[in-house]
């Protein structure tokens, strides 16, 4: 049995209404799976996406996991919930908005019309997403290496976007 759902809505969080942010409040889904071989009770913190469901349900099975599927199995975590999936996750929201989560770290970055923002959040200590730690000087290092693996993960991706240059190389249709 798998459960998942679709992302959330800001409901005032961040004041904010909809789904147009890349905060947890809005990107996260639940994601609940039983069955024969997975343990009870176990929850973990490994990193997935809705499209890891299907590659896992294969290796459960013990079905070849079409070429053309991009995502990756959990099966894995599903038996030891402290192995992991991948090292970080990455977002976007249409040309403006990017993010990279990793289980300690949210880094954001925004591009709207030339003006760039980047926001730093400690999910272990700021769950909410309240203090932006991006200014802080003994986290430059941080938000330099978190950077670098967010356009690394873009880029594996295909984003056509490219954030080294100051509009993202965007150009409007």
């Amino acid at each position: 049995i798998v459960f998942a759902g679709d992302n959330g809505l800001a409901v005032g969080e961040h004041g904010l209404l909809g789904k147009q942010s890349l905060y947890d409040h809005s990107i996260r889904v639940p994601l609940i799976v039983a069955g024969p071989g997975v343990p009870a009770g176990q929850r973990s913190d490994s990193l997935v996406y809705v499209l890891d469901i299907f590659p896992t349900l294969c290796d459960l099975l013990g079905l070849p996991v079409p070429k053309t599927v991009d995502g990756k199995s959990f099966a894995p975590v599903l038996k030891d919930p402290k192995k992991k999936t991948r090292d970080g996750m990455i977002y976007a929201y249409r040309h403006f908005q990017r993010a990279l989560r990793t289980t300690r770290w949210k880094y954001i970055r925004y591009n709207v019309n030339g003006t760039q923002t980047r926001q730093l959040f400690d999910l272990a200590a700021d769950p909410w997403e309240m203090k932006n730690l991006a200014g802080q000087e003994d986290l430059k290092e941080t938000v330099t290496q978190l950077d670098i693996l967010m356009r690394m993960l873009l880029k594996e991706a295909g984003d056509p976007l490219d954030l080294t240059k100051p509009d993202w190389g965007w150009k409007p249709a």
